[in-house]
């Protein structure tokens, strides 16, 4: 054999060589992971839920401005509430001598609110009469229409006129409170120390024990929007929020009966 054909020999098992011991470290063994890199592996997903604590499902913790008012789950208000609620003063007509609805707050709001949930408009004379017949179907079975506690308009009115429930009462509020109960799409009964309102359409000094309606809230003046029976001007009237929230003051059922104490407390109508 020529000295040329041993030399070629020699290059081609050498090159031999080199493609078997290359095709040796690329075939995977028992103990290498074959990962495909689009996707997590096997051990990868393991690792991931042996990981998982309890709060990974609730939603991440959101730094609040320290000028916006905090109302749940981390949402700030930066949106203007203002539920369209049918308006009635609690004289329709103007009948204030009338003692039913010179004294018809706590029956004009929550007839606002019923009809509010029935998406049906209010006429005068529906309201009038149905202001007279809240009063009078009190008095026969109650023995009282005047000044009505809250309890008594949940009791009374919404459940036992309307017979209608869906009304929570909700007592030591704050004003977060009523902001939050708008932005869930409820409406809230407010009882309230009227003189402290400063309303300039109230004759003065203005209702010692009032109700309104509170059907929205405009984070951008900070007022609350009301339907107030108290006067024929009182749709969507704004009250400062803190004018609004320290007039709030609840009262017993009766007749300018004693008010021992501030409550700050609210009937809130859900649909």
């Amino acid at each position: 054999m020529s000295i040329q054909v041993l030399t070629n020999m020699r290059y081609f098992l050498a090159i031999m060589a080199v493609v078997a011991i290359v095709f040796v470290w690329q075939v995977p063994t028992d103990k290498q992971e074959n990962v495909d890199f689009d996707k997590p592996s096997t051990s990868q997903v393991v690792l991931e839920e042996k990981t998982v604590s309890p709060t990974d499902n609730q939603p991440p913790t959101t730094k609040i401005p320290a000028d916006k008012e905090v109302i749940q789950d981390n949402e700030v208000v930066n949106k203007l509430i203002d539920q369209d609620v049918p308006f009635t003063s609690q004289a329709p007509f103007g009948g204030w001598e009338d003692e039913r609805q010179q004294d018809g707050c706590e029956e004009a709001s929550a007839l606002m609110a019923i009809y509010w949930l029935r998406g049906e408009s209010l006429s005068k004379l529906v309201a009038w009469q149905k202001i007279i017949a809240i009063s009078d179907f009190q008095q026969k079975n109650y023995g009282e229409y005047r000044d009505i506690a809250l309890t008594d308009v949940i009791d009374h009115i919404f459940k036992d006129y309307f017979k209608y429930d869906q009304v929570d009462l909700k007592n030591n509020i704050t004003i977060n409170d009523i902001i939050v109960a708008l932005n869930n799409g409820n409406l809230v009964l407010a009882p309230m120390d009227g003189q402290k309102l400063n309303n300039p359409y109230f004759t003065a000094p203005g209702p010692e024990r009032h109700m309104l309606v509170i059907r929205g809230y405009d984070p951008a003046t900070k007022e609350f929007i009301t339907n107030d029976p108290g006067t024929k001007r009182g749709e969507a009237y704004r009250y400062n929020e803190t004018v609004l929230f320290e007039a709030i003051r609840a009262y017993p059922t009766g007749y300018h009966e004693p008010i021992d104490k501030i409550e700050k407390n609210i009937i809130i109508v859900s649909k």
